[in-house]
């Protein structure tokens, strides 16, 4: 099993654990893929939810342009949304999981289909 595979099965289980949401493994793999070397950065890996910077960057670099959404307001609310389900406590909040997550939130699968 390589790397990127540990990983995944390290964010489904954060999806089924701290998300109780039971996860797409496709779905989840592509949206992985589509982090790119990101994933396997400590730093990059990470969403901080508490870091302005870092959710505006989520808003226009993620959702605005890979999953194509007009910005507005509402992608604020989607990622507080992802934010609490994931756990703001939780310091750890996964990329890939935070992306799959947004991605299911709005419906946007054929993206990565």
């Amino acid at each position: 099993m390589g790397k990127r595979d540990e990983l995944i099965l390290k964010y489904a289980s954060d999806l089924k654990e701290r998300c109780n949401v039971t996860p797409d493994m496709d779905l989840l793999r592509k949206v992985t893929i589509g982090c790119g070397p990101s994933i396997y950065n400590a730093d990059a890996s990470t969403v901080s939810g508490s870091d302005k910077a870092e959710l505006d960057r989520v808003r226009t670099g993620f959702l605005v342009k890979r999953l194509g959404l007009p910005d507005g307001i509402e992608l604020e609310a989607a990622i507080a949304n992802v934010i609490n389900t994931y756990g703001r406590s939780n310091r750890n909040k996964y990329r890939a999981v935070v992306y799959y997550l947004l991605t299911r939130h709005f419906g946007k699968e054929a993206v990565y289909r």
